[in-house]
């Protein structure tokens, strides 16, 4: 097998080994994708080294089984039968290569792109810059992006709602524009 590389890969977090499952080597993981069960499409599994960050602090990661268990997944760890050497692979995040990720049509996007992204809102003829997407979240109801500083250092939790509120999204710039009352 051709040993994985990190070089020019762009890594996209989509979960997160959370506790051991059984005495065998399993794990319980929190996948961030939707369905839940894509994480386990994806073929090359990247683990966040322990206290680690940046490209440098992962490390490859083969799952040789997964599967849905009650309410979430439980995978296996190649090579991995004992519990307690499963137990070191916990509280850690799984990335992907940003290559394996499924193409998006025009108009949509991927949480990770959004998140560091400063946000304008053009209000009543206004402009307010309201600051960084720090993370988006799922309410049920329709995502939410949560925005901190600008020019009042507020906190914002602005619905994502394109053609509602979300006026324009530009990658390039590094820029969402909003139709959004500085107000609230």
């Amino acid at each position: 097998m051709a040993e994985r590389s990190l070089v020019n890969e762009n890594l996209v977090t989509v979960g997160r080994i959370t506790a051991v499952y059984g005495v065998r080597g399993w794990v319980k993981v929190h996948s961030y994708t939707e369905p839940m069960e894509n994480i386990l499409d994806f073929s090359g599994w990247w683990l966040q080294a322990p206290g680690a960050g940046g490209q440098e602090g992962w490390q490859p990661l083969e799952i040789d089984a997964g599967k849905r268990h009650g309410k979430g997944l439980v995978v296996h760890i190649k090579g991995v039968d004992d519990r307690d050497i499963a137990a070191t692979f916990c509280q850690r995040d799984i990335a992907v290569a940003g290559s394996e990720m499924p193409q998006l049509e025009d108009g949509e996007y991927y949480w990770h792109q959004l998140q560091g992204l400063q946000m304008i809102s053009q209000f009543e003829g206004r402009e307010y810059r309201f600051g960084e997407v720090v993370r988006l979240m799922e309410t049920g109801a329709n995502d939410v992006m949560v925005v901190r500083g600008g020019e009042d250092g507020r906190e914002r939790l602005i619905p994502y709602l394109p053609g509602e509120f979300i006026t324009k999204v530009d990658l390039e710039a590094g820029l969402i524009f909003v139709d959004w009352d500085p107000e609230f």
